[in-house]
């Protein structure tokens, strides 16, 4: 595959790789997530997915470095409920490391209050 583009959509909670560098590209692939305010600040990606016809190109990969990175920008953490994203992580710890149980308890919390979100 050509070059993909990354892009934070944070209003809509998505992670988004575009195809052939993002300029007029499809979107080829993305992780949901939300911003956990309490009991401190955290992304919490709950879905990746990539299009059938990306699959194995190592675009959701891309996606989970890119919001160990962002969250790395932004002072917080990343409390992984995606399962994907959680398998990654385990893989690499250099650069994801393990989110506080208290978050991803506070996490899944949220997301029982915020049915119908995802």
């Amino acid at each position: 595959m050509s070059d993909i583009e990354i892009r934070d959509d944070r209003a809509a909670g998505r992670l988004e790789a575009f195809g052939d560098g993002g300029a007029d590209g499809e979107v080829v692939g993305h992780i949901q997530y939300f911003v956990l305010e309490s009991p401190a600040r955290a992304l919490v990606p709950v879905h990746t997915i990539v299009e059938p016809a990306h699959e194995g190109k190592g675009i959701a990969g891309q996606l989970a470095r890119e919001v160990y990175a962002i969250a790395e920008r932004e002072g917080i953490v990343v409390a992984p409920l995606c399962p994907y994203v959680v398998k990654w992580a385990a893989r690499h710890p250099e650069v994801a490391p393990q989110a506080d149980p208290e978050l991803l308890r506070a996490a899944k919390e949220w997301l029982v209050a915020h049915p119908g979100r995802f």
